[in-house]
């Protein structure tokens, strides 16, 4: 084995932290848990696979220069510390030959040559290589079983070029956070967007009825929050998860009173339309006649009557009616004490059923009002029920591969320290046990804080969901009376 090559992976646990809490402390055995696996290309390979006189296959080969030596002598340490690094850093080892590509007169322009000119037995290796490495190898992960994508790979080069150019030593906690960082608060973004795409489609059908913008609004919020766990990761406090929340809220109520404006343009619209041949006749004074305060009240009727039909789904309907039937109220009052065909007696029970009919719309509006405060409230209910789902289920994947992660590690330990006691290594085996307890203690210290954390983050999410319903609860009490005291007002 190229002394060059073991050199620098004996190097591996000077250049590399795993835990930035632990400045001094060895922690290289959680290696295992997310290095690659371990393929050596042996290039212009021409001796035999033999091991004394024996046949041997390429990763018996490999094993066999693994070996390691008894004694406690220099010579014997410097020979065995990088193949123990070997063995303990990668979980999986495997072997490749290379035969020479060509003929040696043609090596000098081999840059060049057609793939004719190659060995077929070199072709035949590399395809061989080739398969391996991309239909075999495991996808690239970090601590805690993060898969690093084109992206996260740029971002932790850059982590760790920037910490080797300060004179430091890189750690892997410290770059995943630093990668956590960029990716959640770009994971936001992007949740945000699938969120506001959605929803500016939809508004180009507005107005809707309430259960439609609010059944969108579920299903939109839903896909933001499984964009936003698919790309983020370590977003131990929430915050994250709360600025995506956060952010859907704020453009849902956008959405909401978009949608109402647009629902209140088209019952006045509508309404303005209808009483437009009523307007032509106050103008004209037709209904100012003996008679004409009944005649008044019955093409009202028939106004309010066609706008129901047409307007019963619109959010705003109720409170446009109810606005319409008050400024109407005047012109019914004057036409009312003008109509000579009427005794007081009469006017005075006529006033009191107008004051009647005023109030039931009123309370018609309240109640509208009321019933969409409960649908914006269940619907905001069952979000808060997906996103715990979604939330459980991010949980219960990271915990599997959490798990996988220290399985596969502890494997690997447990293969290499019976392979230690086979080869008659015991004080190795013995030290190896006491590593193998102390990496279980801290798998299970991992997992109680992943819990803990996870605990807190599902306690602030029932949290914000109570004071977002409390919200919505108050700032209904606010319009209500705010509401009240216009009509209050009014009456006075």
């Amino acid at each position: 084995m190229p002394e060059q090559t073991v050199r620098y992976v004996t190097e591996l646990t000077e250049c590399i932290k795993v835990r930035s809490s632990d400045e001094d402390t060895d922690n290289s055995s959680e290696f295992v848990k997310f290095f690659p696996s371990f393929i050596w290309a042996v290039r212009d390979f021409t001796l035999e696979l033999k091991i004394d006189d024996k046949d041997a296959t390429e990763n018996e080969y490999l094993e066999f220069a693994l070996k390691l030596k008894h004694g406690t002598s220099r010579n014997v340490m410097e020979h065995n510390l990088p193949r123990e690094c070997i063995k303990k850093f990668f979980p999986s080892r495997m072997c490749i030959t290379f035969p020479f590509p060509t003929a040696p007169e043609k090596v000098s322009c081999l840059d060049s040559l057609n793939p004719a000119d190659l060995s077929s037995e070199f072709l035949k290796v590399a395809d061989h290589f080739c398969k391996i490495v991309f239909n075999d190898s495991n996808v690239k992960k970090l601590k805690d079983g993060i898969t690093v994508t084109g992206r996260v790979l740029g971002h932790l080069a850059k982590t760790y070029v920037d910490t080797i150019s300060s004179g430091a030593v890189p750690c892997l906690e410290n770059a995943v956070l630093a990668m956590a960082m960029i990716e959640n608060e770009a994971a936001v973004k992007e949740g945000v967007q699938v969120y506001k795409s959605g929803m500016e489609k939809l508004k180009d059908s507005f107005p809707l009825e309430l259960k439609d913008v609010s059944s969108e609004h579920q299903s939109l919020s839903s896909m933001a929050t499984q964009t936003f766990m698919t790309r983020s990761f370590r977003d131990s406090d929430g915050e994250c998860l709360k600025s995506l929340e956060e952010n859907i809220n704020k453009l849902f109520e956008g959405y909401l009173c978009q949608n109402e404006q647009a629902s209140k343009r088209r019952c006045e619209d509508l309404l303005s339309s209808l009483s437009a041949p009523m307007i032509k006749n106050l103008k004209q004074g037709f209904y100012a006649k003996s008679g004409g305060y009944d005649v008044f009240c019955k093409d009202l009727e028939d106004i309010v009557k066609k706008y129901n039909s047409q307007a019963n789904k619109e959010v705003k309907a109720e409170e446009v009616l109810q606005e319409f039937l008050k400024k109407k109220s005047v012109d019914s009052k004057a036409i009312l004490q003008a109509d000579k065909k009427l005794t007081a007696k009469e006017k005075k029970i006529m006033e009191e059923k107008e004051k009647a009919a005023l109030l039931k719309q009123e309370v018609k509006a309240k109640e509208e009002k009321q019933r969409q405060l409960e649908e914006k409230m269940e619907a905001e209910r069952q979000c808060n029920e997906e996103r715990m789902e979604q939330m459980k289920e991010k949980n219960a994947e990271e915990m599997k591969l959490l798990r996988e992660e220290a399985e596969r590690a502890m494997d690997c330990k447990l293969r290499e320290q019976a392979a230690l006691l086979e080869k008659g290594f015991t004080e190795k085996a013995d030290k190896m046990s006491q590593e193998m307890e102390e990496f279980k203690r801290r798998n299970t210290e991992t997992e109680s804080n992943r819990a803990r954390e996870f605990a807190v983050i599902l306690e602030n999410l029932n949290r914000r969901h109570e004071e977002t319903m409390s919200m919505m609860m108050n700032h209904h009490e606010v319009r209500m009376e705010a509401i009240l005291k216009k009509d209050d007002c009014c009456i006075m």
